[in-house]
This record gives C-alpha cells, structure tokens and sequence, in this order.
C-alpha cells in the first residue's frame, strides 16, 4: 500500500483545484479520511482473515463499488456538509476510490479486488513506481519507511504539489473572469 501521507495527497490536489462554497473544509476533512479509510481492512489480520481473501487487506474495501457506497452514504449529510449532494458523492467516491489506484501503482503486495464484487481478481497498473509500504506504524519509521517516503515524494508529493498550484491558478483565473 501506499502511506496514508500520500492518499491524502488526492483530496488535497482536488481542493486545490475546486476549493469554494461547495467544496469546503468541512468535506476537505472528510475526502482526506476516506482516501485512508479503505485501509481499514488490515484489521481482517486479527480475526485470521488472509490476505487474498476478499474481504482481506486489499480486497472488497478497495473496490470501486465499496467507493461508490461510501460516497452515497456520505452524500446523505449534504445539509451537515454544507455542500451539494452530487458534489459530495463526486468528492467522497474520487477520494475513496483513488486508495485503490495509488496502491496498484506499487511494487508490493497482491494487488487490488478493483472490480468487486463482479471479479475477485487483484490487479496492479501497470506503471507500479511506487515503493509498498509496510503495514504499522513501527515498521514505517524504518529504513524501509524511508524509503517509501523518497518514493512518495518523487511519484506523489512532487506532481501533487505541481497540480496543486495549477489547479489554484486555473481556479483563480476563472472566478476572476467569472466575476468581471
């Protein structure tokens, strides 16, 4: 997988571009915990669950349908979110769904159940630069964490950066010809 550093990278970059009255900080917060959540299956460990199973690490929760659910779950608190119901299932489902596709971009592990529950199989893409995190948070203050972390920083962090400030221009730039 990659660190939960670098699935936040997404939602960060997305509100860089779109940050305004409807996509606010309030639904900020709650992109950046669902591009982590689909990690949640690592607790499949201490029931005995293994790992190529579905309902493993990496496998259901990674899913482009689980992205979707959570995405219309969440879309229901539009009021609480102070946002609109479709730009909150949008945001929530790019946020939880791009978990998935991060960690098919690294060299480590199974691969992904993208398409679940209509195939089990684990996928990676097929550019995989990203060095696989390991699983805990003592593991990750090791040489392998940083190496992870130089590996972010090229393939995520660097181009996350960049997209950002073009997206906040490109932001800037219309709402200042939108308004005139």
């Amino acid at each position: 997988m990659a660190s939960a550093f670098a699935h936040i990278v997404v939602p960060a970059v997305t509100y860089a571009a779109l940050k305004g009255k409807r996509f606010n900080i309030r639904l900020l917060v709650l992109a950046m915990a669902l591009a982590i959540f689909p990690d949640i299956d690592v607790i499949a460990f201490k029931f005995g669950i293994a790992y190529e199973s579905q309902w493993g690490h990496r496998g259901f929760t990674h899913s482009l349908m689980f992205a979707g659910l959570v995405a219309l779950l969440c879309s229901i608190f539009w009021r609480q979110l102070r946002s609109h119901p479709m730009m909150i299932f949008v945001i929530c489902f790019v946020a939880c769904a791009s978990h998935a596709l991060l960690d098919a971009m690294t060299n480590g592990g199974l691969g992904v159940a993208l398409y679940w529950p209509f195939d089990h199989e684990r996928l990676f893409l097929p550019f995989r630069p990203i060095q696989v995190s390991p699983i805990g948070v003592k593991a990750f203050f090791s040489e392998w964490g940083l190496t992870v972390i130089a590996s972010e920083l090229i393939w995520v962090f660097i181009p996350g950066i960049a997209m950002s400030v073009a997206g906040f221009f490109a932001r800037t730039k219309y709402q200042s010809s939108y308004h005139d």
